[in-house]
């Protein structure tokens, strides 16, 4: 899964920029944006924030695509990953509920 990568490839793509172009906004080098575009490397938050700015997208939204991104690579290979993302589900929302 790299929700995240493909679609900051086919944003950049589409608005004809250059990798150095979005490198140059979040003051990386070239390489490590082709790496996020391919997933083989994970943005900084902060990279995410200058991204949703510079494509006007929705902050939420991307912030929500890289954490599905983080979340699938590090249960995609257990056997319960689906019972432990839904345990994860019941806590996030009882901690929500807790919290209002």
């Amino acid at each position: 899964m790299n929700k995240f990568g493909d679609l900051i490839r086919s944003t950049r793509e589409q608005k004809e920029m250059l990798l150095r172009h979005i490198a140059a906004e979040l003051d990386v080098d070239t390489a490590l944006v082709s790496k996020i575009e391919r997933g083989e490397k994970t943005a900084k938050r902060e990279h995410v924030l200058a991204l949703a700015h510079l494509f006007n997208i929705n902050p939420e939204k991307l912030i929500a695509l890289w954490l599905a991104d983080q979340v699938s690579e590090l249960v995609e290979n257990e056997e319960q990953a689906l019972q432990a993302l839904k345990i994860a589900e019941k806590e996030l929302i009882n901690n929500k509920s807790k919290s209002i």
